[in-house]
């Protein structure tokens, strides 16, 4: 590797973990600097999961004073999104890239979609968050959306939020720390199973550990001060670019 890969993809992961502590969709950064480094898609894609899963965790550090009180929701929603990081993982082994890309950019603007229409949704959905149904939808949400996470990843954050927004009656800044977890969480029990099963390139990987965790700092440094409004209009450019960056990838 050159000083000039090197440095490419350091930077590439300080900013991706900066993004990713705010919104996520790093991966649109760091996934073509590993292609344009020389590796294959599948190396690419497996060694950004298992270099990005530190950056995830210095973003869950940096948020945790928004993460107190949410221990049992925590847990609650961690174990779908770790069971559907492995059927991702394991899809992205078996299968071929082309069949997620065909739908993904559609899951993404409807995640869009969701967060800009949330305050509404979310008043007309108020006097059913307590029913059964809607927790399972909520469950059923953060599994798909960790098949997702455990494939690729870009834009997996929008998803995550336009989901827990609609059931969880939360601030917007606390369900971003949430979402820190279980991007965490997702890309964590992938790395791990990467680690074991796949070719992860660890020179490239440590690196964007390395710089991920420092981006992530400072990304939740900058996030958690964001007003409301703000973090949404962030978040929703954060979508749309991801979608737009899929589409024409």
């Amino acid at each position: 590797m050159s000083a000039a890969q090197i440095a490419l993809i350091a930077g590439a992961g300080l900013i991706a973990g900066f993004a990713n502590a705010i919104v996520g969709s790093g991966t649109l950064l760091t996934f073509p600097v590993l292609l344009a480094a020389g590796y294959s898609p599948l190396v690419a894609n497996v060694s950004n999961t298992v270099g990005m899963a530190v950056g995830n965790v210095s973003g869950v550090v940096g948020y945790r004073s928004e993460l107190s009180g949410q221990r049992r929701r925590v847990l609650e929603l961690g174990a779908p999104a770790a069971a559907g990081s492995i059927v991702g993982a394991v899809l992205l082994l078996a299968l071929p890239e082309s069949v997620f890309h065909r739908v993904v950019p559609s899951l993404v603007l409807l995640a869009v979609a969701l967060v800009i229409v949330q305050p509404r949704l979310s008043r007309l959905l108020a006097e059913h968050r307590s029913h059964r149904v809607s927790r399972w939808a909520l469950l059923a949400g953060i599994f798909l959306t960790g098949i997702y996470g455990g494939y690729f990843g870009a834009g997996q954050g929008v998803m995550l939020i336009g989901f827990m927004a609609l059931f969880l009656d939360e601030t917007l800044q606390r369900i971003n720390a949430l979402r820190n977890v279980l991007a965490a969480v997702n890309n964590g029990v992938a790395a791990i199973l990467f680690s074991f099963v796949a070719h992860v390139a660890w020179p490239a990987a440590l690196l964007l550990a390395a710089s991920s965790f420092v981006g992530g700092q400072l990304g939740a440094l900058i996030g958690r001060r964001l007003p409301a409004l703000a973090l949404r209009a962030v978040i929703v450019l954060a979508g749309l670019a991801a979608a737009v960056k899929l589409v024409t990838t």
